[in-house]
């Protein structure tokens, strides 16, 4: 079923990479509007997130991981409209708004998603939030997960005050997971109005971290890779206990786990499920870094690239 005829024929803005490079390589650009195939949905994009596997996809430095066929389009988190499904797919139908992953594509009027992937947008949850939360959500619970930290006990993330690091302290706390949290002094006040224990990072770290809890951390999580995993494992009692999203040359020289979300297990609907069960609570608090237009994607990518970003950074599409 599709809203758009001949949809393959029509063309539609997006901003592409032709090449590897700095953000300035990132252009605007016109390409077809994609048609859904088996199990695929067309949405119509309303907003993207903007995370560090952007620019590190748009640089070169993951062509291991997600090599890219040029030109590319990047973005891997959308919220949007249904406006077209495969002919095997049930569970949506045009008009439908969700938001969810896609493995690329986002950056543009029109992306192609999973129909599994993709979960209903609550009506008071804003565009911009939503596109915000799959990427840093699925990461969040995936990783503590992998931790396997229990109720009760204390685990120590590195980098709190960022997107992945925002929905960690709240699907902990949520959990009964007491958080000690590293991030700059400015932003201590918003970790604690997550309920988390904030903790200046830096020289002195491990003093500090001693200090707000001297019978020690059950866990560690690395969202910022600051070279903080020997530390790490110091305070957690071994590498076993140590988790990094950040820092995978240091995981391998310190044989701590590194997650880059290639496990069999899927986590994107439980955490996004997570999400909406915390946003219908009252308790979801994602804050929006920068909001800029889909046209400025070179800038968004430059601000993540800079780092100290407090939570997300979105485009806005249309």
């Amino acid at each position: 079923m599709s809203s758009t005829p001949n949809a393959a024929a029509l063309a539609t803005k997006a901003v592409a990479i032709t090449e590897y490079g700095a953000a300035d390589v990132l252009r605007p650009t016109v390409v077809e509007v994609p048609a859904p195939g088996p199990g695929q949905v067309r949405v119509a994009v309303r907003a993207v997130g903007v995370n560090p596997l952007d620019h590190k996809v748009r640089s070169g430095a993951l062509t291991d991981l997600f090599p890219v066929t040029f030109p590319a389009v990047l973005g891997y988190e959308i919220a949007g409209v249904v406006e077209a499904v495969g002919a095997d797919v049930t569970a949506w139908q045009p008009g439908d708004e969700v938001f969810g992953q896609v493995w690329g594509g986002g950056y543009a009027e029109y992306a192609l998603a999973a129909a599994d992937q993709l979960v209903r947008k609550p009506a008071g949850l804003d565009w911009t939030v939503a596109a915000a939360l799959p990427v840093a959500a699925e990461t969040a619970w995936r990783s503590l997960d992998l931790l396997g930290v229990e109720p009760g006990r204390t685990l120590l993330v590195h980098g709190a005050a960022g997107g992945v690091g925002t929905l960690v302290v709240q699907f902990a706390r949520a959990s009964g997971i007491r958080v000690i949290g590293t991030a700059s002094e400015a932003n201590h006040p918003y970790l604690r109005e997550l309920g988390a224990e904030p903790v200046v990072y830096g020289e002195g770290l491990a003093e500090r971290v001693r200090a707000a809890a001297p019978e020690g951390v059950d866990r560690v999580l690395d969202t910022a890779g600051a070279n903080v995993l020997p530390l790490s494992i110091e305070l957690a009692g071994g590498a076993e206990h140590v988790l990094t999203i950040a820092d995978a040359p240091g995981a391998a020289q310190h044989g701590v786990r590194f997650t880059a979300g290639d496990e069999p297990t899927d986590y994107l609907r439980p955490a996004l499920e997570g999400a909406i069960a915390l946003a219908a609570e009252g308790g979801l608090n994602l804050p929006l870094h920068r909001v800029l237009p889909l046209a400025e994607a070179a800038e968004a990518q430059r601000e993540s690239e800079r780092g100290h970003v407090r939570g997300k950074i979105v485009l806005t599409v249309g």
